[in-house]
């Protein structure tokens, strides 16, 4: 009995020793991970976390290309798929559903995490958000709205272009396996404001590309506080309801209802890839330009500084014969066009090894530009 209480003494010992130090979010890591038998965040853990819903209003499904289904993917692109625990692939081509294809269980109804693919939404809202003259440049300084950043080393160099463009010079390691890390803390843990506005810069904003998902968290600060009012309700008003999303979606939030816009919107397959055919048909909808033309080229513009990968949100490969540019999440959720051959690709699922030998670009996603485009060009 008495190695009982010594047992339990400890542990409690242990948990203050740990709230005090700021890593309290740990426990709550564990308990949406380890004991639930998973090692790290999972595409299904929406349901975990509190969240903001992202309405819609009247859904439109996708038109079926008239050779829907009718072709079986060949057996290396359905290795590559099966081998990476895929959840969800497919292929829309000249604006219709070509292919669809589900592993593992899941569906056309089921809800999947986005992780970082969310990044791009929060750069679409600043889009929007400037269009609508709530923010006036992207050139503002972050410390406008943000007072307290006008006292620290570099804070008042900060603007939201720095933010989109992964250029602000955030002192932030983006390091998913490490849970003493800040993307642990911002995931787990309760506060955003806490996770991110403790960081301090380790230079010059607008000096060097650094992905990082700090500063992603940052911009969905600066856009919430300019909108005045939640991103969910901001993203259901001006992009789910307009472009007729399927399915309302949910998004993961702090206990301050803030959400994580670094990640963590909750959407079916067939949604996410309505996102992408908003790219190829240059921010319209049924000829409703629901986001500025010029902004979309403007995120999918690769910069000098990340060495032509990276604009805005997106990720990007004119490299490769097949031109292509995509949103990009964690174990490899990816939402690819490919202008050339008016297509857009979807892939979810669990790839916890996801190779990445191109420049932070992943190997994979080549991969399934230059096959899908082989099979259905």
């Amino acid at each position: 009995m008495i190695i009982f209480i010594y047992i339990f003494t400890f542990l409690v010992a242990v948990a203050v020793i740990f709230y005090f130090l700021g890593y309290d979010y740990l426990f709550n890591g564990i308990s949406k991970t380890y004991l639930r038998g998973k090692m790290s965040a999972n595409i299904d853990d929406g349901k975990f976390f509190r969240s903001n819903i992202i309405h819609t209003s009247k859904p439109v499904l996708w038109d079926e290309h008239p050779d829907y289904n009718k072709k079986d993917l060949p057996k290396n692109i359905v290795d590559d798929l099966v081998h990476s625990n895929t959840a969800s692939f497919l292929v829309i081509k000249d604006g219709k559903l070509l292919h669809e294809q589900y592993w593992n269980g899941y569906n056309k109804l089921s809800k999947t995490n986005s992780f970082s693919m969310a990044k791009a939404v929060t750069v679409m809202l600043l889009g929007k958000a400037l269009e609508e003259g709530k923010i006036k440049n992207i050139d503002d300084n972050f410390s406008e709205l943000y007072e307290e950043f006008k006292n620290k080393p570099f804070g008042r160099d900060l603007n939201l272009k720095n933010l989109a463009q992964m250029e602000s010079g955030l002192d932030w390691d983006e390091n998913y396996k490490n849970p003493f890390l800040p993307n642990a803390k911002a995931y787990y843990g309760r506060s955003l404001v806490k996770a991110t506005f403790s960081r301090r810069f380790k230079e010059k904003p607008g000096e060097r590309f650094e992905y990082q998902s700090g500063s992603t968290q940052l911009l969905g600060f600066a856009v919430k506080k300019a909108i005045n009012q939640s991103l969910s309700s901001y993203l259901s008003e001006k992009f789910w309801i307009p472009m007729g999303m399927e399915q309302n979606a949910e998004w993961s939030v702090d206990e301050s209802r803030m959400e994580k816009t670094y990640c963590c919107i909750h959407s079916n397959s067939r949604d996410f890839a309505k996102l992408g055919q908003l790219f190829l048909d240059d921010g319209k909808v049924n000829g409703e330009q629901v986001l500025n033309s010029e902004f979309i080229e403007q995120m999918r513009t690769p910069t000098e500084k990340s060495e032509e990968i990276y604009g805005m949100g997106l990720w990007i490969n004119h490299d490769n014969p097949i031109k292509h540019y995509y949103f990009l999440g964690l174990q490899g959720q990816y939402i690819i066009m490919i202008p050339e051959y008016k297509m857009v690709i979807v892939r979810t699922g669990s790839y916890n090894d996801l190779p990445k030998t191109d420049r932070g670009r992943p190997d994979q996603v080549k991969f399934l530009v230059n096959e899908t485009a082989k099979l259905f060009a």
